[in-house]
């Protein structure tokens, strides 16, 4: 017959011991996000060009999967084209986010802006936001037009 100190020791001999922690941290894929984000960007635009190259160099996880629209019509565009130019957009979580929402979600997924990115997650900012990304688009045209002066010939 056994005894309670003889179970306590069997026990703890039959339970799973943990791997100790070797110091050694893995990048997580995308905090709070179960599939990769994809951003679609017009790669004919100085302007967006320039910008989709800096957010390529923040995401040192790489995390953000970046489809260029600009020459194929078949980007796996899940709106028509012409729309999917006309304004930024995004898929997160299986969802279609446009203008600062999608600006945002591309922002939670570089850790250095994240910060910025959740602060959309209020309402209120993210109104803000958005009315300044609609008063962009509207200087877009000009800031296209000084960005492609500005690029090396």
């Amino acid at each position: 017959m056994k005894t309670a100190t003889n179970r306590s020791k069997e026990t703890a001999f039959e339970r799973p011991t943990l791997p100790r922690h070797t110091g050694i941290v893995r990048p997580i894929a995308h905090i709070g996000c179960m599939t990769p984000l994809t951003i679609w960007y017009d790669d004919a635009c100085p302007l967006c060009r320039r910008e989709i190259a800096l957010m390529q160099r923040l995401d040192r996880r790489r995390v953000i999967r970046f489809v260029d629209v600009s020459g194929s019509a078949d980007a796996a565009c899940p709106i028509d084209r012409t729309d999917l130019l006309a304004r930024f957009h995004a898929r997160e979580n299986g969802q279609l986010l446009s203008g600062a929402a999608a600006f945002a979600a591309m922002w939670r997924a570089i850790p250095l802006l994240r910060p910025l990115g959740l602060a959309a997650r209020w309402r209120p900012f993210l109104w803000l936001l958005e009315q300044a990304y609609r008063a962009f688009l509207h200087l877009r045209p000009r800031l296209q037009r000084l960005a492609a002066q500005l690029e090396p010939a």
